[in-house]
């Protein structure tokens, strides 16, 4: 005899009692310690490596320095792209490794990065600095606050920041503090080129005498006998009148520095990237959560503490907040949060309206009990409360009764016949908790190729199958254990006279409807077969019974509906994944290349000055010469350049975020004639950028920038792209200074002497550092602001020769103004630009548009010469980056349905006839997409693939049934039918409940359309379990009729 688990928790109510209670206290417990976050973790699988080569063209890094780095590093395991740019004097390699990687892996696929490129170091060209390496690229500053005071300047303002950083680095939680926009103090000594000829002086003579009078140098010590009594010789700088004061020899005279030179303190120029907030400059502080962290109590802690801080800086300093994850998350979780109650309230009101009072109240009490061992299990396996895992408990809601409902709605049936409490139990087991248990595990590998998909996505959407996993088999467990002892305490006899309800009394046509559909309160006189001869199931009987007789037209109509929605999926919008619902909005301002930073400071003043009139908005801040720092996790972070700038604009609300979008929008169309511009809105999911892209490669710049323009003209002769453009074209002005060796020769100079001096005159070469507390100052020297701004004076500067006189650069070189390459994109190796383009139309998705745009470019292609290419990018390489790795998943999925569904059924012929249902499901999804006007997008593809377990698990029910008649002696026919009649009520009861719960989640951007595809897939799939499967099973195994006895 089989091990029987509600029979043993029955005879062991004390136990189950004590487990009933012990679980809610953990699961209560678990929920209080879960981590929250805005998204789930995922890894950056992206590693920078910077390398600098002053003096170097943007050619010449690219040829003879990221060339070389890119090929050491084409020997990494698990490279996927190699992504590089060359800038004059300065190499960027991004090395972007598979989406395959296993995290655990990350870690020494960079150490094997820093290793390779140690290995080439002594190869690469003499004078580089670096490569310096960034493998936290993932970093996420939650919180961003800014630093402002009038009439502080920025040495000022960074004291005062490392004390608040000290602040910050004790709250609770907080991993690190890093400061943004930070301006490096120089004391800068001007000298006139003209006036050190006309001294006979040069830049090394001044160098050398201000670097021996600051040097740090040992002045030895006594040894005595009993003390040890170190020298400290005086003369190191203390005050930048001390550099004033220095003296050096010209031409037998001692003269002051301060008397042939301008002595003055301020900040690197030209300035290193700026913050600006609010429209003035600021000094940012970046707090970063440690991880596992909650940070809705970081954010808490974090107030309490700025409010202290606050009431101690300078008058005058203000610190404020522009970025805050902890009230971005507050609000995701609130209406999460919210969403699940009014789930809850939903399934509640379905099990009480459909099964009575106290029968609801069986499966009602269930839930927080199954609610809690999923918070137990997400505390075991680290799943923290986000918009995945939370989106995760509401869909798994709505499956989590499913059992409950069938284990009760069985045990009821047996008590309507006229079985003791105890029986009807054992009996309830018996006949539903092996298909009970194949169904659960066929629903829960439904959502296995989630939980294998080894890529960003997969790692993004995970939790969606550990939350539903657990609670799916909790559920199982609840209903073989805790149902069968809640049934057996609250369950109403069904045969005792019956009350007149309150609903009866008030809502007496309600109260005659459910009746009359077979819900409500049981109630039942007679023998066992009474229970299903009411008005209802008989006309339900002989539904049933027709779509048996007419199986080849029910087969062929569903076939036909199923044509026609695999037809009409080409008509449903595709989508990666939906844009976030933070009310922050990004500006970008991308200037032609080659432009200063005192250019791209110029427009953002401009922009300032328009956001300063704007409405709704609560706070802006502008990255200057860089993007901003990762405050949100999936932001596609932008990296340093001087023709660079971003705005993140905070707005009241999402409508005003949408108006002022428009608005901006509207605005670059008409003006700021001198950049590019893009608006966009935060992306969920993994960083795409530009949701439109295709990039074309090849060895030869011209003949790429060529076939890229003609790419981007027929980009733009698409209505929906706005803002096309290529990511690199605009070549930069260069001075070009030919050097007449031959004279340089006789003159003593070589090329490097006129480098260093026009370097030093331009950017300044650092003499010495000065030492005030624990900053240290470098002291430049270069020459005086007329100088350095007049391009005409260049050839007239006098360049000291070794014989200790001045000649004029004219005389041993030629200036001209030519053009060069400002920026080379590589992508593995080849010279690749990108056309892209941004969508403004919220109506339209980016495959959509790509897949219009792509016919387009067959001609483009027809004629590209061998070894030029043209890829797509943008959201459709990354939605087909996350549907292979979902796709390697099914697989398994399927081994695990079949395993299932033999061991239950024990028939290859019916798992393959409960297997041919689940794609049926389609017709519901594309139905309700349609008509709903929703998108297929990453999510509603997982939704998707989760509703063919859930179809399969209503088929096996059946098809067990059907089985468990026949082995009773009932003919085939009467099976079947008897079958769908049975198990209509806790099949529509679940299906109703799951729908139902999914409405909460259809108001959810990022969860809606999966909401709306579930939806429309469950309520199809019962319709076809009902009427479809019996038409199928009788088709399969041609069942015919038997003739009546006598």
């Amino acid at each position: 005899m089989r091990f029987n688990l509600s029979e043993w928790a029955l005879r062991n109510q004390p136990l189950v009692r004590y487990l009933i209670i012990a679980l809610a206290i953990v699961g209560v417990m678990s929920f209080q310690k879960l981590g929250q976050s805005e998204d789930p973790p995922f890894t950056f699988k992206v590693m920078v490596v910077r390398t600098d080569w002053p003096g170097a063209s943007a050619r010449e890094v690219e040829e003879q320095l990221t060339d070389r780095i890119e090929k050491k590093l084409q020997e990494v395991p698990y490279l996927d792209t190699l992504r590089s740019f060359s800038r004059p004097g300065e190499s960027v390699v991004l090395f972007i490794a598979k989406d395959s990687t296993p995290v655990k892996d990350v870690p020494d696929i960079f150490y094997q990065v820093r290793k390779k490129i140690g290995d080439i170091k002594g190869t690469l060209p003499a004078g580089i600095r670096g490569p310096f390496f960034n493998d936290e690229f993932g970093d996420v500053f939650g919180s961003i606050y800014a630093l402002t005071g009038d009439g502080f300047d920025y040495a000022e303002l960074k004291a005062e920041s490392e004390r608040i950083r000290a602040e910050l680095l004790r709250v609770p939680s907080v991993a690190k503090v890093d400061l943004i926009g930070e301006q490096e103090q120089r004391i800068y000594v001007e000298l006139s080129n003209a006036r050190l000829a006309t001294l006979g002086l040069d830049v090394q003579t001044v160098t050398r005498a201000l670097a021996e009078q600051n040097a740090v140098a040992p002045g030895g010590y006594f040894e005595t006998r009993n003390e040890r009594i170190y020298l400290r010789p005086s003369g190191a700088y203390d005050t930048v009148e001390a550099i004033r004061a220095t003296t050096i020899r010209a031409g037998g005279r001692e003269l002051r520095i301060g008397d042939i030179a301008t002595v003055s303190r301020g900040f690197v120029e030209p300035p290193a990237p700026r913050f600006r907030f609010q429209g003035q400059d600021a000094l940012g502080l970046g707090v970063s959560m440690a991880k596992g962290g909650d940070i809705i109590a970081l954010g808490a802690n974090l107030k309490d503490t700025l409010a202290r801080i606050q009431a101690q800086l300078p008058v005058g300093m203000e610190l404020s907040e522009v970025a805050s994850q902890p009230d971005a998350v507050r609000r995701s979780i609130d209406e999460f949060v919210h969403s699940l109650a009014e789930a809850v309230i939903i399934v509640l009101v379905v099990c009480f309206f459909s099964l009575g009072l106290r029968t609801g109240l069986v499966v009602a009490l269930s839930i927080p009990l199954v609610l809690a061992v999923t918070f137990f299990g997400m505390r075991l396996f680290d799943v923290g409360l986000h918009k995945i895992s939370l989106g995760a408990l509401i869909l798994a809601l709505g499956l989590l009764v499913d059992d409950a409902i069938i284990a009760v709605e069985m045990m009821l049936v047996k008590m309507e016949q006229g079985w003791d409490r105890s029986k009807a139990a054992a009996f309830a087991y018996t006949s539903t908790a092996g298909p009970m248990l194949s169904g659960t595990l066929v629903t829960v590998a439904g959502f296995l190729p989630i939980a294998t998909a080894q890529s960003s996505t997969g790692e993004y959407t995970r939790s969606i199958f550990q939350v539903n996993a657990i609670a799916l088999l909790a559920s199982w467990l609840a209903a073989v254990i805790v149902v069968p002892y809640l049934g057996y305490v609250l369950l109403p006899d069904p045969r005792a006279k019956k009350k007149t309800s309150w609903v009866a009394t008030h809502f007496p046509r309600l109260e005659r409807l459910k009746d009359r559909i077979g819900l409500g309160e049981p109630h039942f006189e007679g023998d066992e077969d009474e229970v299903f001869r009411t008005p209802f199931y008989n006309r339900f009987r002989k539904l049933v019974d027709g779509c048996v007789a007419r199986r080849w037209v029910v087969i062929g109509i569903t076939l036909a509906l199923f044509a026609a929605a695999i037809a009409g999926f080409g008509f449903v919008q595709q989508q990666f994944f939906p844009n976030s619902t933070r009310i922050e909005l990004l500006i970008d301002l991308r200037l032609p290349e080659g432009s200063s930073l005192r250019a791209t400071q110029t427009e953002v003043e401009k922009l300032e000055a328009i956001l300063k009139q704007e409405k709704g908005i609560a706070n802006y801040v502008a990255y200057v010469g860089t993007g901003s720092p990762r405050f949100y996790l999936p932001l596609d972070q932008q990296l340093p350049a001087p023709n660079f700038a971003q705005f993140v604009i905070l707005a009241n609300d999402i409508p005003a975020r949408e108006a002022l979008r428009e608005r901006m929008i509207e605005l670059f169309r008409n003006d700021f004639p001198n950049l590019r511009a893009n608006v966009a809105r935060l992306e969920n999911g993994p960083p795409v950028g530009f949701p439109v892209q295709f990039r074309v490669s090849g060895p030869d710049i011209p003949t790429v920038r060529k076939y890229a323009a003609e790419v981007a003209a027929v980009m733009r002769t698409n209505p929906s792209l706005s803002d096309v453009q290529l990511d690199w074209d605009e070549q930069s002005k260069v001075l070009r200074v030919d050097v007449d060796q031959h004279k340089a020769r006789l003159l003593g100079l070589t090329t490097q002497d006129v480098a260093n001096f026009l370097n030093t005159s331009q950017r300044g070469l650092v003499a010495t550092s000065y030492r005030e507390g624990i900053e240290s100052i470098d002291v430049m020297l270069r020459g005086d602001a007329a100088e350095r701004d007049k391009l005409s004076l260049v050839a007239e500067l006098s360049i000291p020769t070794r014989a200790g006189k001045s000649v004029p650069l004219g005389q041993v070189a030629t200036v001209s103004y030519a053009f060069e390459q400002g920026l080379v994109w590589r992508r593995n190796r080849e010279p690749t630009i990108t056309a892209r383009a941004q969508i403004y139309d919220s109506r339209i998705q980016a495959p959509t548009v790509t897949a219009q745009v792509e016919p387009l470019l067959e001609p483009i292609r027809a004629q590209l010469p061998a070894g030029y290419r043209i890829e797509t990018g943008g959201a459709v390489e990354e939605s087909a980056k996350g549907q292979s790795s979902v796709n390697a998943g099914f697989p398994l999925f399927l081994a695990v349905v079949f395993t299932a569904l033999m061991v239950q059924l024990g028939s290859f012929s019916r798992t393959a006839m409960v297997v041919l249902t689940a794609p049926l499901g389609l017709i519901g999804v594309v139905l309700f997409l349609l008509l709903f006007n929703q998108p297929f997008g990453f999510v509603a593809m997982l939704g998707t693939i989760a509703l063919f377990g859930m179809i399969m698990r209503n088929s096996v029910i059946l098809v067990d049934q059907i089985e468990q008649d026949v082995d009773k002696g009932l003919s085939i026919w009467d099976a079947i039918v008897e079958s769908a009649v049975r198990r209509l009520r806790p099949i529509a009861l679940t299906a109703a409940a799951a729908v139902l719960a999914m409405i909460p989640l259809t108001r959810s951007t990022f969860f809606g359309p999966m909401a709306v595809a579930i939806m429309g897939g469950l309520i199809v799939a019962t319709l076809l379990t009902l009427l479809f499967v019996p038409a199928l099973y009788a088709a399969w195994y041609r069942v015919k009729r038997e003739p009546a006895a006598g």
